[in-house]
């Protein structure tokens, strides 16, 4: 294997960045939003899987109040 320079390290590391296709500011603020709104779907129907499960648990074992 081949030794590496820091110095073209440093090069690779530049031309691999200037690769990068970056998002607009309107793309990652549409990302961001729609991260937070399937986090909140995601809660709310575990929130709702655990309820029925508890109230299921509590028919078949008569556990709880």
């Amino acid at each position: 294997m081949a030794k590496t320079t820091p110095a073209l390290f440093v090069r690779q590391v530049r031309q691999e960045v200037a690769k990068i296709a970056w998002p607009t500011r309107k793309e990652a603020t549409i990302s961001t939003l729609m991260v937070f709104v399937m986090v909140v779907v995601a809660s709310l129907f575990f929130l709702v899987v655990d309820q029925l499960m508890a109230w299921g648990v509590k028919l078949i074992f008569g556990l709880g109040g």
